[in-house]
């Protein structure tokens, strides 16, 4: 009997073992080739924020106006740029969906010249710089889907040894049915006409926040291109410990290494556009969306895994957002820029019963949709700020 329970139990260590084995084997880039390694396949189209910038990124947006029409962007006589900015929100995007979709059909919405984008706000930057009907699409999408339909809770073995409490297979499947080669051709479009589309992750290795050019990846075109678009899509969504990293396979000083990518509101967020545009000296008109409440709204959490980690990625994202804000805030108004902020109404009661609530997500976006549509009062200022006047 002693001898049966030995064997059971140096099964049960030896499969632990074979569950722990299973964890992707890393070849890491060394410290001193961070910033430098390049994606196996594709030309320099990415920026570490701590890095200088590379020659090919200043020179694609350098280009990109030359690349305008003469016409376009002028603001009595002046050119006059718009840009949008987009942070993440989880569920709470879809807010920030519904304003987007009720400010076009309001009828003042400008064509921006650059979008930007990270975590759930890298998927509503791509849609938005595609045009009306992917726009429609994200919505469809957000409006339909629940929880079981986006990620799928591990098992407790999965969770103890592997790298997520999550899993993302079904997530990258709604990822990859919007980002198909007709986006990837409109994208590449509005990049040859002088647009530009960025969405930002976070290299968990460097602790760095890496921008990425996606215009110029989708005018690469070919499915080597297709693939790392989804790539990044879903690595700036994938917030850690709750859904897998991605891994990138890239080359530095002759050699592969392997780069472990997560959420891009990790370290970075809103304000890593000014390491692009601090110095080209333009007139701007910025637009800031936050996808998240500016202030606390106290409810009781449930005590379990789920509800607790729904509600840290919340407060999180929330907290996060609040500070890049406020930077961004002062950035602005150092440069002279035209600041205008949204967020989720104070006055709005969150009445979330799940990660990706259904009801509610259908109630964030009609709110979203109709202030837009009623013609959006957009802030001048962060709250709490003697100048947030309307």
């Amino acid at each position: 009997m002693r001898q049966k329970r030995t064997y059971r139990l140096l099964i049960i260590i030896t499969f632990l073992l074979t569950l722990s084995g299973c964890a992707h084997i890393r070849h890491a880039v060394p410290e001193n080739l961070v910033g430098t390694a390049i994606v196996i396949g594709i030309p320099d189209i990415r920026h570490y924020t701590d890095k200088p910038i590379s020659l090919f990124m200043r020179q694609s947006l350098v280009d990109s106006f030359k690349d305008e029409g003469k016409l376009e962007y002028l603001v009595d006589g002046i050119k006059t740029y718009p840009m949008l900015l987009i942070g993440g929100g989880v569920s709470n995007s879809a807010y920030g969906i519904g304003l987007l979709n009720g400010w076009a059909k309001e009828g003042s919405r400008p064509v921006f010249k650059i979008v930007t984008g990270y975590s759930s706000g890298s998927i509503i930057a791509v849609a938005t710089f595609s045009g009306k009907d992917y726009e429609d699409r994200l919505a469809k999408l957000f409006l339909s889907i629940s929880t079981k339909d986006v990620i799928r809770q591990k098992n407790i073995l999965n969770i103890l040894f592997g790298n997520s409490l999550y899993s993302s297979v079904l997530f990258a499947k709604k990822i990859d049915d919007l980002v198909d080669e007709g986006l990837m051709a409109r994208i590449a479009q509005e990049h040859a006409k002088g647009r530009r589309l960025y969405v930002g992750t976070t290299d968990l290795d460097a602790q760095g926040f890496v921008i990425w050019d996606m215009g110029a990846l989708a005018s690469i075109g070919g499915p080597d291109s297709l693939k790392l678009f989804r790539k990044i899509i879903l690595a700036s969504c994938s917030f850690p410990a709750t859904l897998p990293p991605v891994y990138f396979q890239v080359e530095a000083d002759g050699r592969r290494f392997d780069e472990m990518h997560a959420d891009g509101g990790v370290v970075g967020g809103i304000f890593y556009i000014n390491q692009l545009i601090e110095n080209l000296g333009f007139r701007t008109r910025l637009y800031v969306l936050n996808c998240c409440y500016m202030s606390p709204h106290s409810r009781q959490v449930e005590d379990n895994l789920t509800a607790i980690t729904s509600r840290l990625i919340e407060t999180h994202t929330a907290a996060k957002m609040a500070g890049d804000t406020f930077k961004l805030y002062a950035f602005a108004k150092e440069k002279g820029w035209d600041y205008n902020l949204a967020y989720i109404p104070e006055d709005f009661m969150p009445n979330q019963n799940e990660m990706f609530d259904k009801q509610e997500m259908r109630r964030l976006f009609k709110r979203g949709y109709d202030d837009a549509v009623k013609g959006y009062k957009w802030h001048k200022a962060p709250p709490g700020l003697l100048s947030d006047g309307k």
